[in-house]
């Protein structure tokens, strides 16, 4: 059976008997992938007891039972049984419990990273790209240790929320 490249769709042949069945898998693939939902916000490795049609899971390294064969895929319960869906990089799926989010990147599913160039809210710049180190000062003809204090616990927040070179 021939399929799409990157989410293996059945495609339909010409003259092919039975078309419906083909068409309808696609579209039971396409509705796990539209809209990407899951109902844990991490990788499930034992299928739960009793799925309800429609809900999804992302399957953990070591799967088992009906899983069992399927690590890193999609498996969603419909009412036509389970289907499994290989993910590829860039698949996203979002928990809407939690809000948390698994991307597919780099042949593994990541948990909860956001990545951009730049946040932005209501149009203005919050975050943009790390800016260089800086340094802890030091010398000076007058020390002032209160102030010297701030400013080092001001460059260690900077540095451990990355927004600064170490």
């Amino acid at each position: 059976m021939d399929t799409t490249t990157r989410l293996k769709f059945p495609l339909l042949a010409a003259g092919q008997s039975q078309k419906e069945i083909f068409h309808n898998e696609a579209l039971t693939i396409a509705d796990v992938l539209v809209a990407g939902s899951i109902e844990e916000d991490t990788v499930r490795n034992t299928p739960p007891t009793a799925p309800a049609a429609g809900q999804c899971w992302v399957v953990g390294d070591t799967p088992t039972g009906v899983f069992a064969g399927f690590a890193a895929n999609l498996a969603a319960y419909t009412i036509g049984g389970w289907r499994f869906v290989a993910p590829v990089d860039g698949m996203a799926m979002t928990c809407p419990v939690s809000g948390i989010r698994l991307a597919r990147r780099g042949g593994v599913w990541e948990r909860g990273l956001e990545r951009c160039l730049e946040l932005r809210v209501n149009d203005q710049k919050i975050v943009g790209p790390r800016q260089a180190a800086i340094v802890y000062p030091a010398g000076g003809a007058t020390v002032d240790s209160a102030a010297r204090t701030t400013i080092n616990a001001v460059i260690d927040a900077l540095r451990a929320h990355g927004l600064i070179d170490p």
